[in-house]
């Protein structure tokens, strides 16, 4: 790593701690989180006069309560909504939503109402994705995004790019406060998904992606204790050993 370069996991602890010292978090444990900053209402109002936003029918979301008023708002204007299962602990590893559920968006759009009311699904069964939102640690006006480090962002968006449900052109965005923009350059791997549009309270930056993103499940990359604590990965790797058995 170049020398002006800083680590992922020191500009992750630089970001939570310039949070929670500025106290603009609603949630006093900001740490190995993707923080929930007070005014994510107000940035999510500024996604919503985004064309891309308008054009969605079909939205991916990371289930983290910052992108909840996301969520609620696609909701509300008629769109489908595929939430994440928190660390992707089941096998059907997203929740499809969708206003026809008996339950209020408000109710949808948390975690708990999500997986009480929502229909798990796998990748496989999902709709084709219009719009990605993504939740960030920190992120910089290039677009490069770094999350809380378990990488389950990164998987979701291989998992849906690999049946082809997203792919590299489906536009991706993050909600974040301000104090979570560095104007620095950050490290990033083929594996990481880059933004196209980051929305703070006070403004939407196009970062103009120039960086491809990933075209799939990247294995090599993957321990296989990450791979044994997702039910998903643990099946797909299994197909993926017998196929190369047969070939031998």
């Amino acid at each position: 790593m170049a020398g002006n370069v800083r680590e992922k996991q020191a500009i992750r602890e630089f970001v939570w701690e310039r949070l929670d010292k500025a106290g603009v978090l609603n949630s006093g444990r900001v740490y190995d989180r993707i923080p929930d900053f007070k005014r994510s209402v107000s940035a999510a109002i500024l996604v919503c006069e985004l064309d891309v936003w308008k054009q969605a029918s079909v939205v991916k979301s990371n289930p983290d309560k910052a992108q909840r008023p996301l969520r609620q708002y696609a909701l509300e204007g008629g769109k489908i909504v595929y939430m994440a299962v928190p660390r992707l602990r089941e096998e059907q590893c997203f929740v499809a939503l969708e206003n026809s559920l008996g339950a209020s968006a408000e109710t949808l759009s948390t975690i708990e109402g999500a997986m009480k009311y929502g229909r798990l699904v796998s990748p496989e069964e999902m709709r084709s994705v219009d719009l990605v939102i993504s939740g960030s640690v920190a992120v910089n006006r290039e677009g490069i995004r770094i999350g809380k480090g378990g990488g389950f962002a990164d998987l979701e968006y291989a998992m849906a790019v690999s049946v082809g449900v997203v792919n590299n052109e489906t536009p991706v965005l993050t909600t974040v406060h301000d104090l979570q923009i560095l104007d620095e350059p950050f490290p990033s791997t083929r594996h990481d998904v880059s933004m196209d549009y980051i929305v703070t309270e006070n403004e939407t930056i196009n970062c103009n992606r120039q960086i491809p993103r990933p075209n799939g499940i990247y294995w090599e990359y993957l321990e296989a204790s990450k791979i044994q604590e997702i039910p998903l990965l643990m099946r797909l790797s299994g197909e993926l050993n017998n196929k190369k058995g047969q070939a031998n």
